[in-house]
């Protein structure tokens, strides 16, 4: 439902609108309060289909799988080049499928686990290659990108209205990041030079970052950006 004047979006509840306090509905019109589609506590039964679509999208995911080792087996008489595919195959699935194995999808908890499986492929990757380089770039390169994103799920997810400070200090602390993969890169492979790259990114996400907090602080700015672009 949208207000009449503005073009705010309202809900459901309210009889004026908060920007521009223009009546939800006509003035002179009696709203009549009707019975429910259903009676008060008492709903259709939800039509579910089990876990069709989990299974067959485990099946889908377990079919490569095994493809690539025996494949692997076959002709390599080892696991190789197979596990970096199985590898991704069982992050893949864990991020992706497994959420939907449970009735109560809370993306506090699966959202670490993502980002924790992510960490154990790199480090799979780095202990395969011997490239020794997990310590001081593979670990922290994840584990900060997990930490941001599973810091703005848990304040989105409690603190909602807060989103244009949560937002704003995530773009800016990717922002930050971006300067310290630079560096990571520079202190841990020899043939990485620092050119700079970083800088651009950094600028880019500080300011949007720091729109985002400036309209979580200006009121005016805010309700002005709602009434334009219904954000």
């Amino acid at each position: 439902m949208y207000c009449i004047k503005c073009g705010v979006e309202l809900s459901e509840s309210e009889k004026r609108c908060p920007l521009c306090n223009t009546a939800v509905y006509h003035p002179e019109l009696e709203i009549k309060i009707g019975e429910g589609q259903y009676p008060k506590g008492r709903y259709p039964a939800e039509k579910g289909n089990g876990k069709v679509w989990q299974v067959l999208f485990t099946v889908a995911f377990f079919i490569p799988f095994v493809i690539v080792a025996l494949c692997d087996l076959r002709y390599s008489r080892a696991i190789t080049w197979s596990g970096y595919v199985m590898g991704a195959l069982l992050l893949s699935y864990v991020s992706l499928v497994l959420p939907f194995w449970f009735k109560k999808r809370n993306p506090v908890i699966f959202v670490p686990i993502s980002f924790t499986a992510a960490g154990l492929y790199v480090l799979y990757c780095d202990l395969v290659t011997g490239g020794g380089w997990f310590l001081s770039f593979g670990f922290p390169a994840v584990g900060v990108v997990g930490a941001v994103v599973t810091a703005v799920v848990i304040l989105m997810k409690y603190l909602p209205q807060g989103r244009y400070f949560i937002f704003g200090g995530a773009l800016v602390a990717l922002g930050g990041y971006m300067l310290l993969l630079e560096f990571l890169m520079v202190l841990t492979f020899s043939s990485v030079k620092f050119v700079g790259w970083s800088l651009y990114p950094l600028a880019a996400l500080f300011l949007i970052g720091g729109l985002l907090i400036f309209l979580g602080i200006c009121r005016p700015a805010r309700e002005t950006m709602a009434r334009k672009f219904f954000v």
